[in-house]
């Protein structure tokens, strides 16, 4: 009897042990849905699991809820555009490391006939002015993701609170933005990336590209991991150090350029903070 005792206790310490080579948890990637839209992820995310043996699960939301998952210790690595609220989160003590990692650009798109007369105008914070002027139909992603933190900052910019019929929120990510304010003939805020991957099915045309308050900044944040919780942060690590590196760096600098003859995203790791 007491060797059988000891027998099964043995059996069960030894089940209890860290099995080597037993596969860490997929790293959990909360990121904006533009990352996910453009189809980037689609080749940056096989190229990582392929030379990391990494699995990863990818959650495409708005930066504001990825910032959020991050806070609940509910993602590992988060790639997102929302540099004030990245770095509130920083200052919290959330994040391990936070580091540059590409661009695009913001760009003002809308329907042909231009009610609010947008074309021409220099700057998005000019568009907006004249667009709230117009009461001209606008979309808004409502969703707190990092567009729509750039999109309320430009109506605080010409001290216009956005409200009445001219003003739609999805509640949802960039693409079914786009596809609602083509169907309802309105303008929007897109980054250029995702508009150009969906330029195909939509009625708008962009009006306001390229100005120097247009800048989308991407930043991968490593988040540190709360006690008690299910968390990968070696995975996470070697994420944020793929996507900066050189392989990483030349995905994100060719992607794009066969579909639509140039990049959507410029590479941008080491340049500044």
């Amino acid at each position: 009897m007491l060797r059988r005792l000891l027998s099964w206790s043995l059996t069960v310490c030894i089940a209890l042990l860290p099995v080597p080579g037993l596969a860490a948890p997929a790293v959990v990637l909360a990121t904006t849905t533009s990352t996910q839209d453009t189809g980037l992820l689609d080749v940056l995310v096989p190229a990582f699991e392929k030379v990391s043996g990494q699995k990863v699960k990818t959650i495409a939301i708005g930066t504001g809820a990825a910032l959020a998952m991050g806070e609940r210790g509910d993602a590992d690595v988060l790639l997102v555009h929302a540099p004030t609220a990245e770095k509130a989160f920083m200052a919290q003590g959330r994040g391990m490391s936070r580091a540059l990692v590409m661009h695009n650009a913001f760009i003002v798109v809308g329907p042909a006939s231009d009610p609010a007369h947008v074309k021409g105008l220099a700057t998005a914070q000019e568009a907006f002015a004249a667009i709230a002027r117009a009461a001209a139909p606008f979309v808004s992603r409502g969703d707190d993701s990092g567009t729509n933190i750039k999109e309320l900052a430009f109506w605080k910019a010409v001290s216009v609170v956005p409200t009445g019929p001219w003003y739609i929120k999805t509640g949802s990510g960039m693409g079914d933005t786009l596809h609602v304010a083509s169907q309802k003939a309105a303008y929007t805020l897109t980054d250029d990336g995702t508009y150009l991957s969906q330029r195909a099915t939509l009625s708008l045309v962009p009006f306001v590209d390229y100005a120097n308050d247009l800048r989308n900044v991407y930043h991968v944040i490593v988040v540190k991991p709360l006690v008690g919780r299910v968390s990968n942060q070696r995975g996470a690590e070697a994420f944020a150090a793929f996507v900066t590196s050189a392989e990483g760096q030349r995905i994100i600098a060719s992607y794009g350029r066969e579909r639509f003859g140039r990049a959507l995203f410029t590479p941008d790791a080491g340049k500044g903070p």
